[in-house]
């Protein structure tokens, strides 16, 4: 624990006590709000990116999955995002939930969220997600695929958003791996780690 917190029964008592009422996801949903007037955008998004992140889990995170196309034995973080990188969505689950199967439960976290969005990006794998969210609420979905004959990392249209959003959570050391014993508590964590980056956003 940081030296200037008080003792961790007390702290942790609170994450979780906040974690249960809805006082993260409250404090993040505001704080969201603000950093998108603050840069003259409307309170909710008309554009959003999605994606998945598989990350290595440790002998105390539970559940796990292997994801076999990254082999890695962990969790991964579906998420999607606005044009400023702000999460709108999050699903945690074990790594071997596929993005055509998570996605689809990821657009209908992001439609509980935002109503009137219009264009949905994200890559081949989340071409089921993208049909779901045309048939069902008449969204335009646009699927970034690699170029041909492409090598390594390429910058893609839109999707660097969400791969920079990843690159943000992966600095705080909480989130290099999955500690958490539960899935509820990852994405608490993931939550605390965008109230962080936003107030330090307003700050500036």
């Amino acid at each position: 624990m940081p030296h200037d917190l008080p003792p961790y029964r007390i702290v942790f008592h609170y994450f979780r006590a906040w974690q249960a009422d809805g006082t993260w996801d409250r404090v993040h949903d505001a704080l969201r709000a603000k950093v998108r007037r603050a840069v003259g955008k409307k309170p909710k998004p008309s554009v959003a990116i999605v994606d998945g992140q598989t990350v290595k889990g440790t002998e105390y995170s539970s559940p796990n999955g292997y994801d076999g196309g990254e082999k890695t034995a962990g969790r991964k973080r579906f998420v999607a995002v606005d044009t400023r990188g702000l999460i709108w969505a999050l699903m945690v689950v074990p790594a071997d939930v596929q993005d055509r199967a998570g996605g689809p439960p990821l657009m209908d976290r992001l439609r509980e969220a935002v109503k009137r969005l219009k264009v949905v990006w994200g890559d081949s794998h989340f071409d089921t997600a993208l049909t779901h969210g045309r048939i069902m609420w008449a969204w335009v979905g646009v699927a970034v695929r690699k170029l041909a004959g492409q090598v390594g990392f390429v910058v893609q249209p839109k999707r660097w958003i969400v791969e920079r959003t990843f690159g943000w959570l992966g600095r705080s050391r909480r989130l290099s791996k999955e500690y958490e014993r539960t899935i509820e508590s990852s994405e608490a964590f993931i939550k605390i780690a965008m109230i962080h980056l936003m107030i330090r956003r307003l700050r500036r």
